[in-house]
């Protein structure tokens, strides 16, 4: 079964976001301030792209979406960043209606739409296990009866980690989050034109069926100053500096080296 992940990478568009720009010129000079940018590719090499690159189960798609307007240089970063992973797909659009966008993307990169397939969602700060595709594939031979009654079906790994980075410290929490953006899946019939970003995700339940897998830590979620939620913003009152233990299972769960994601500089 084709899976098929997308990852916004700040592109533009009208809705999407929560903290909402004006306007689309408003959302550029958000996404694209330097001290933004130099913070999103710093998660994005030492957080997002180890758990993809260390997949157990390789036969899968991560399309990465950016604006046509994403300036030259960053945009020549991220082919540099991703040129390794076999996997990625940078996908360039012009800034437009985010629903109408990300059904496009993703109903396009089904390579048989009569086909059942399965979606995930993924932020460009965010990782999530290195068994995840596996899981996600196991998750749907588990819920055969579940599959075969429904359109789509949502895969909710509700076990993981919020992170932050506070004075080149990495702070850390287990946690329980249902229907995050990170660490969810999708089932989608055949013949069928619904995607993962058709309903906010915390609002799945409301239209399909959800299975809760709250066994293992699936995603690591980090925090920062320009979360899109005020959720996250919220979250970092049980933040303790990473223990050896933790530190362990960040790298072999995840591919994450919290040494190296606490002294990589901005800008590097």
């Amino acid at each position: 079964m084709q899976v098929i992940g997308l990852c916004r990478f700040s592109y533009p568009s009208i809705g999407g976001f929560r903290l909402s720009q004006d306007s689309i010129e408003d959302q550029r000079r958000f996404l694209y301030d330097t001290d933004r940018m130099e913070e999103r590719f710093r998660l994005f090499e030492t957080i997002t792209l180890p758990g993809f690159r260390s997949q157990t189960d390789e036969a899968f798609e991560l399309l990465v979406l950016t604006g046509t307007c994403l300036p030259p240089p960053y945009a020549q970063r991220l082919r540099d960043l991703t040129a390794r992973i076999k996997q990625i797909c940078i996908i360039e659009k012009e800034a437009a209606d985010h629903k109408r966008v990300m059904r496009e993307v993703l109903n396009t990169a089904r390579t048989d739409p009569h086909k059942p397939c399965l979606q995930f969602r993924h932020d460009d700060d965010d990782a999530v296990s290195v068994d995840f595709i596996e899981k996600l594939r196991s998750a749907i031979r588990e819920n055969a009866g579940l599959v075969q009654q429904s359109e789509s079906v949502a895969i909710d790994y509700n076990l993981g980690y919020v992170a932050r980075r506070d004075k080149n410290e990495l702070h850390v929490a287990q946690v329980y989050r249902s229907l995050l953006g990170v660490g969810l899946g999708m089932y989608v019939r055949g013949g069928s034109k619904r995607t993962i970003f058709d309903r906010l995700h915390n609002r799945l339940a409301r239209f399909m069926p959800v299975v809760s897998y709250p066994d293992a830590p699936m995603w690591v979620r980090m925090l920062h100053g320009f979360n899109d939620s005020d959720h996250a913003r919220k979250d970092t009152r049980d933040l303790l500096p990473v223990t050896g233990e933790q530190a362990m299972d960040l790298r072999t769960r995840f591919s994450i080296d919290p040494e190296e994601v606490e002294t990589t500089p901005v800008g590097t």
